[in-house]
């Protein structure tokens, strides 16, 4: 079979040539195609449902809301476990699937059961999907550098700006914010003021929310003309809260103002963010959609980046505080100089002890065409390039140098016993 196959290619030459030089150009576009990542990502193929039900204690967010959830998502097909955490006012369920489930199939199924599963649950508590990212997508990381202004201020500008602004590059499935204060409305209540008007808790919370609300009416004619008749009431600013009545005695209205002390404060924190011991940060992490390529999705994070600084307040500048395709492009670095220091090696020790510049050729040729070859079938196999597939092909070159060698040597010293016979 050899034989033949040895006999064949010397009587078609310029068929193999051919053939030779398609496999260069498709081992060539695979190269520059194949998807890039430091590591390869061994995480599981599964998918994350967050609940939030804030107050709550760890029990009761086992009880009624993941034990619920672990029990109606047991009946999805294709599950390989289920495994669930409850705590202070959250729950997560992680749902893993087997591992030649696609992706977005399991998200689908999974969206199907909680929509069953939702009257099961207390009012008011949704539970979402988790970013279509795996436990590697954090692929860049970035604070804001900005000494004169305050941590609400920059936390807000994260939030209402930044995010959403790094949402639309392709291949970026989420930003989570961290570190800063989440500015909000708080009401302050005196709990003797209360007592005073007879005035319980839950009317004060129940007034606040449906007096924070835009309402719409019909057409109005009037002299030919139309108006859109509504009604403004969404809250703008501390003394609109302020002024919210909430009962009568005596036609004199009792406000908010009457009985609690509204100011503007940040979210209750359970940590901080901080940067290389030089004070608390505000900024962001980029997950990657799963099955992305991390390289060009980092390319495409930085530039626009590049145009989002351009609308960001004076003083105010990116820091980068995590970057993976620098360990990306350390792990090419690495396999091009394997590859570049293995042909002139070989290169050499083919001149020195044959003395044919031919042999030395073909073994190189062979070199390029076997790392050629590999990353087109990586491509084909959906393998990304990575620190471990990469190092691969570098061992898998030094044991096709042997063979090269080998071979080199054993045809040139028949060629030359037939030459001298001759």
């Amino acid at each position: 079979m050899i034989s033949n196959s040895i006999k064949w290619a010397l009587k078609n030459r310029m068929v193999v040539l051919l053939i030779a030089a398609a496999v260069t150009v498709y081992g060539f576009y695979s190269v520059k195609n194949t998807k890039v990542d430091a590591i390869p990502d061994l995480s599981e193929n599964q998918v994350i449902i967050f609940t939030e039900w804030m107050g709550r204690s760890p029990q009761i967010m086992e009880d009624q809301v993941t034990y619920p959830l672990v029990s109606n998502l047991q009946g999805i097909p294709k599950i390989k476990n289920i495994r669930a955490n409850s705590m202070f006012g959250m729950s997560f369920v992680f749902v893993v699937f087997e591992d030649a489930v696609d992706i977005y199939w399991a998200r689908t199924r999974v969206l199907e059961r909680l929509n069953y599963a939702q009257r099961l649950l207390p009012p008011a508590v949704v539970p979402t999907l988790g970013p279509d990212g795996t436990g590697l997508g954090h692929i860049f990381w970035y604070t804001l550098d900005a000494p004169s202004h305050d941590l609400g201020e920059l936390r807000a500008l994260q939030d209402w700006y930044i995010k959403f602004a790094l949402q639309t590059v392709p291949g970026v499935s989420e930003v989570a914010s961290f570190g800063g204060f989440q500015k909000q409305y708080q009401v302050v209540i005196d709990p003797h003021k209360l007592t005073y008007y007879n005035i319980p808790v839950m009317d004060v919370i129940e007034k606040i929310r449906v007096n924070n609300n835009d309402v719409g009416g019909r057409k109005f004619e009037m002299a030919d003309m139309g108006y859109i008749v509504r009604g403004v009431g969404y809250i703008t600013q501390i003394k609109d809260i302020e002024e919210i009545p909430l009962m009568t005695q005596g036609s004199v209205p009792i406000r908010v103002k009457d009985i609690a002390t509204v100011q503007m404060g940040g979210e209750l924190r359970l940590g901080i963010v901080e940067e290389n011991g030089e004070g608390e940060k505000v900024g962001g992490i980029v997950v990657m959609r799963y099955g992305e390529n991390a390289k060009e999705v980092i390319d495409n994070i930085k530039e626009k980046l590049t145009d989002v600084e351009k609308g960001l307040p004076p003083g105010v500048k990116f820091h980068v505080a995590y970057d993976r395709s620098d360990l990306i492009e350390a792990t090419i670095a690495t396999l091009r100089e394997a590859v570049i220091e293995e042909i002139i090696v070989v290169t050499l020790v083919l001149l020195i002890f044959l003395l044919h510049v031919r042999s030395a050729v073909i073994v190189v040729i062979t070199i390029i065409m076997s790392v050629l070859i590999s990353f087109i079938m990586m491509a084909w196999f959906g393998v990304t390039s990575n620190i471990m597939s990469l190092a691969g092909v570098a061992l898998a070159v030094g044991d096709l140098v042997d063979a090269g060698i080998v071979m080199v040597e054993n045809a040139l010293k028949s060629i030359t016993e037939e030459t001298e016979l001759t």
